[in-house]
């Protein structure tokens, strides 16, 4: 048994990269491993059960060492095959030499001895990946740490993260089906390098780096293609540390009316002023009050006046243009822009963003219903802009 051990150890040790073997740990593992699994393999041999024993804890203890220490699962299940193969060897040899009519015991051998290797590799393989994908997880864990302390100002050390938090950034929330391939194919197509963290609800945070700014069309042209499935809401581009931070709180405001009105690419900048009204109960109750709430004493609820400024709007303020979108005459359109600046107390032209937000946060249920409406008609008429036209183009 010492012969074969030793003979063993010089194929193994020759096998390893000379790195590998400086930690004395590590390479007396390897040495008491080896002469753990050969005499796993001899007493697997005498056991009468068809099945082999249990595989030694000092084996599978060994193969978590060689996933710490970065060993590949290659390299170690190649141990094992050298370490087997040079045992039958000098088991037949030796069967031969003192048993030559014995051939048919060294095949019953070899057969046993192939089960209990593919019952050991096995056994080795399945800890080493466990090992390996328990380091992965803790690894990840530790990078979404840092990366939540980052967002909230921390101080960090941000060594083990492979990624640039001096560069230029854009910020990127994605969810859905193939979220992580659209925000690599996003970061190939700007020539960014992509900083990945999936989160447990579902959504990727993405952060997407260079050293040089992102040219201003750089996000002009369609991005649809980038995930069949994927929704992404981005962020401005932004620097340092700072820029990083701001980039990804534009990129979750964006994203809370991206899941209203779906689309396959929501930008911040696109969506900056509904997102931050959003966010404010006070300006959006006022909204509300000054201009939505006298229109639903109407018989149909404000629903026709609605229809109507919803047209209006999207025509470039053009009554003509509304008036052929809602299929009325000129007229019709006309006197219900009149109605709805008598109800609301001032002249369209000097609230139409304010009316626009308004009617835009209502369709995404970001307005409720239930405010309390002014008591009168016009209430609010004290607050008309001065000098502003009396009356929409018409």
């Amino acid at each position: 048994m010492p012969e074969i051990e030793e003979a063993v150890c010089a194929r193994v040790f020759a096998l390893a990269d000379s790195e590998e073997m400086d930690d004395p740990g590590y390479a007396a593992g390897v040495r008491a491993a080896v002469g753990t699994a050969l005499l796993y393999g001899i007493e697997a041999l005498q056991a009468a059960d068809d099945l082999p024993p249990p595989v030694p804890t000092e084996l599978l203890a060994q193969a978590r060492l060689a996933a710490s220490h970065a060993v590949s699962l290659d390299r170690v299940l190649r141990r094992y095959f050298t370490g087997y193969a040079l045992l039958s060897n000098f088991v037949v040899e030796e069967v031969e030499r003192t048993a030559p009519s014995a051939s048919g015991y060294a095949t019953r051998y070899l057969q046993t001895q192939t089960r209990v290797l593919e019952h050991l590799t096995d056994a080795i393989a399945e800890e080493y990946r466990r090992c390996t994908g328990l380091q992965v997880a803790g690894w990840r864990e530790r990078r979404e740490r840092s990366i939540e302390a980052l967002l909230s100002g921390q101080i960090v050390d941000t060594s083990e993260i492979p990624y640039d938090f001096g560069a230029w950034h854009l910020a990127a929330i994605a969810w859905g089906a193939g979220a992580e391939d659209a925000c690599r194919a996003l970061a190939e197509r700007l020539d960014r390098r992509p900083l990945l963290v999936p989160r447990d609800d579902g959504t990727l945070w993405a952060w997407l780096g260079g050293r040089a700014p992102l040219p201003v069309d750089a996000l002009s042209s369609p991005l649809e293609c980038l995930g069949a499935e994927a929704s992404i809401a981005l962020g401005d581009s932004a620097r340092g540390i700072a820029g990083w931070r701001r980039s990804h709180r534009q990129a979750k405001a964006a994203m809370t009316i991206a899941l209203r009105e779906p689309r396959p690419v929501t930008r911040y900048v696109d969506v900056a002023l509904v997102a931050a009204t959003a966010q404010d109960d006070l300006l959006r109750t006022a909204l509300r009050l000054t201009y939505l709430a006298p229109l639903d004493d109407e018989r149909d609820g404000g629903a026709a006046f609605r229809e109507t400024l919803s047209a209006y709007l999207r025509t470039r303020q053009n009554a003509s243009s509304a008036a052929a979108v809602l299929g009325v005459d000129r007229h019709t359109v006309s006197n219900r822009l009149r109605g709805i600046e008598e109800r609301i107390g001032r002249p369209l032209a000097s609230c139409i963003t304010e009316i626009g937000l308004a009617l835009r946060l209502e369709r995404l249920g970001l307005i409720s219903g239930s405010d309390p409406k002014p008591s009168t008609a016009g209430v609010f008429a004290d607050l008309a802009l001065p000098g502003a036209p009396s009356a929409p183009n018409r």
